[in-house]
């Protein structure tokens, strides 16, 4: 389910297959040379083979995603909603939250302070958002966002709505949204769930499986503090509230700031408004110092413990494959259901162009059978690149019958696309995925290889 952004290394594939197949796409830019569009040193994370597990409220039920949630969940994935400069390197909002949660090694150089942070008010984007201060802040997970109000690390905004609206606009420079784009986001955003925590019972009390340490930590988080006897840990992080007190506070980090959630914590590094602390002994530490809290070693080895139980979640992370991008892109795909019969031509462009390119995407995931870092599976993998290639094309038609307002041949040929993206492609697929880059020693001979033909083009 990661939704990879092309860039730096990937990007040699990418450029030689828009070569090929001249479709109507942006290249990304490649993240070295001339024509960048992020400075060198870029480090996304999009080679990761193991990616945030997303988790959605409406599917945890007993049901299914909303049109409206498949939607904003495409909207979240298309840099086409932003700013030039966004497009161009192919970026959206999901490179900054994998999966709806953080991106803890997402650095760009003269926008990142550390891993996992990045500077919304900077010339990169959007010139006019530029404040002259580098103030990076860390990129926080949106899990369980809807209990978490207000918004921004410094929550400087009430709505949700609002806040998205500003990030599109503001930080990013894009257009301005339309209304359905805008609800179909938030929808979006409010149904992605915290990670289960069996660790956790009613009123974010530790359950009887805890350990003694943990349940020590647990008496000294609700503690007062030596010298404000109003105050404890658990005042602001309030268990039975989702460990949050919608409110800001100066915590000794240079300013105000919204309290953050402690759940699912444990995969939320760096840590503070700036990302300065990258673990818990480092935040208690903080915590201790500023506030004189007196705490013994053994205070704080047990409410390190507590934090980490408190901030675990079931399963945080899956390994990629072919079977979790099929469903992505379907469920991507499957917003055109509605668009088709309701005659909506923007909504199918923005489609046809994100899934367009996931599907370029899950394609460099099957090297070339020229590619000299991978043996095996030349066939397979010839096979699975032209079956993906195919469903491009079919989605190309789609698009240009609903540009020329002919809706019943796009229905015809989204009908053809979802009968072969169903059926035949899957097996070709998962017939090809030994020799994919999700294979680990696959994915490990293939990004070396590139790593040397980078470091051979820069010298």
């Amino acid at each position: 389910m990661m939704r990879r952004v092309i860039s730096g290394a990937a990007c040699l594939a990418t450029v030689a297959l828009l070569l090929v197949q001249p479709l109507r796409l942006a290249a990304s830019f490649p993240l070295y040379g001339k024509q960048t569009a992020l400075p060198p040193g870029t480090e996304l994370n999009e080679d990761a083979l193991d990616v945030p597990r997303e988790v959605f409220h409406s599917e945890s039920i007993g049901g299914r995603k909303s049109y409206l949630v498949n939607l904003g969940d495409l909207a979240f994935s298309s840099p086409a909603i932003l700013g030039r400069v966004a497009r161009q390197a192919g970026i959206s909002c999901n490179t900054c939250h994998v999966n709806g949660a953080s991106n803890p090694k997402l650095y760009i150089p003269r926008l990142s302070t550390h891993p996992g942070t990045f500077d919304t008010t900077s010339a990169m984007f959007n010139p006019k958002s530029d404040n002259g201060v580098l103030d990076a802040v860390r990129i926080p997970s949106l899990r369980g966002v809807r209990y978490l109000a207000p918004y921004g690390n410094d929550g400087r905004t009430a709505s949700l709505r609002d806040f998205v609206h500003n990030v599109i606009v503001d930080e990013f420079g894009g257009p301005e949204p339309s209304p359905t784009i805008l609800d179909a986001m938030v929808a979006y955003i409010n149904d992605i769930d915290f990670l289960r925590n069996w660790s956790l019972g009613p009123g974010g009390r530790l359950t009887e499986r805890s350990s003694d340490a943990e349940r020590r930590g647990e008496l000294i988080f609700a503690k007062p503090f030596p010298h404000n006897p109003n105050m404890s840990c658990a005042t602001c992080h309030v268990p039975s509230a989702a460990f949050v007190d919608h409110l800001q506070h100066d915590v000794g980090s240079g300013g105000l700031f919204k309290t953050p959630t402690l759940l699912n914590a444990d995969f939320n590094a760096p840590y503070f408004h700036d990302g300065r602390y990258n673990s818990y002994d480092q935040v208690v530490a903080h915590f201790d110092r500023v506030f004189d809290l007196g705490l013994s070693t053994q205070d704080r080895h047990d409410l390190v413990a507590y934090l980490v139980a408190v901030g675990d979640g079931e399963r945080p992370y899956e390994r990629d494959g072919v079977g979790a991008q099929l469903k992505e892109i379907n469920d991507f795909a499957s917003v055109m259901d509605n668009a088709i019969p309701a005659h909506d031509a923007d909504i199918i462009a923005l489609a046809v162009d994100t899934v367009d390119l996931e599907l370029r995407e899950l394609i460099e995931q099957f090297p070339d059978y020229k590619d000299p870092s991978v043996s095996g599976g030349q066939g397979e993998r010839r096979r699975a690149r032209a079956a993906l290639k195919d469903l491009v094309l079919r989605l190309r038609r789609v698009d240009l019958a609903a540009a020329a307002g002919h809706f019943n041949v796009a229905a015809d040929e989204y009908r053809d696309y979802r009968n072969l993206s169903v059926a035949a492609v899957p097996n070709l697929l998962l017939a090809a995925q030994p020799w994919s880059l999700f294979d680990p020693a696959t994915h490990d001979a293939h990004y070396r290889a590139l790593q040397q033909t980078l470091a051979a083009a820069s010298n």
